[in-house]
């Protein structure tokens, strides 16, 4: 069972996991051995509340495909267990980051004195500038 929350769990049987052979280098090893893992995670079917379903399907991820599921490919380790683990890890954390709202941003004004420096700084730009002209005698 995954904790995705101290109130929202994940059974395991949500989550379907299958082992493949990796990709790239690595020789023998990876050419013989089934050692990366594939998360496959159907949102619209889980037992999610619905926030967090809501969220996530709207997510633009290209880890989510156009029905709602989530494919996790990890094959950073030598081992299928520990690829296991990071598959898992990357879906919890993948729900948990829809789960925070994001404060709304309200937008504010430069201060009258912020704005008074920064033409203050203009002006101060401007007399340099002016003052590398041609010197006529």
């Amino acid at each position: 069972m995954l904790e995705i929350s101290n109130t929202v769990h994940l059974p395991d049987d949500e989550i379907e996991l299958s082992a493949i052979r990796a990709q790239g280098a690595g020789g023998q090893n990876v050419n013989k051995v089934s050692s990366a893992v594939h998360l496959r995670f159907d949102i619209r079917a889980s037992s999610l509340p619905e926030f967090y379903k809501e969220r996530l399907l709207a997510l633009r991820d290209q880890r989510i495909s156009g029905e709602g599921v989530v494919v996790i490919k990890a094959q950073q380790y030598r081992t299928q267990e520990q690829n296991r683990e990071d598959a898992r890890q990357r879906l919890v954390e993948l729900i948990r980051g829809v789960a925070k709202v994001e404060k709304a941003r309200r937008p504010t004004k430069p201060t009258r004195g912020s704005k008074q420096r920064r033409l203050e700084g203009k002006a101060k730009r401007g007399a340099v500038k002016a003052g590398r002209g041609r010197v006529d005698y």
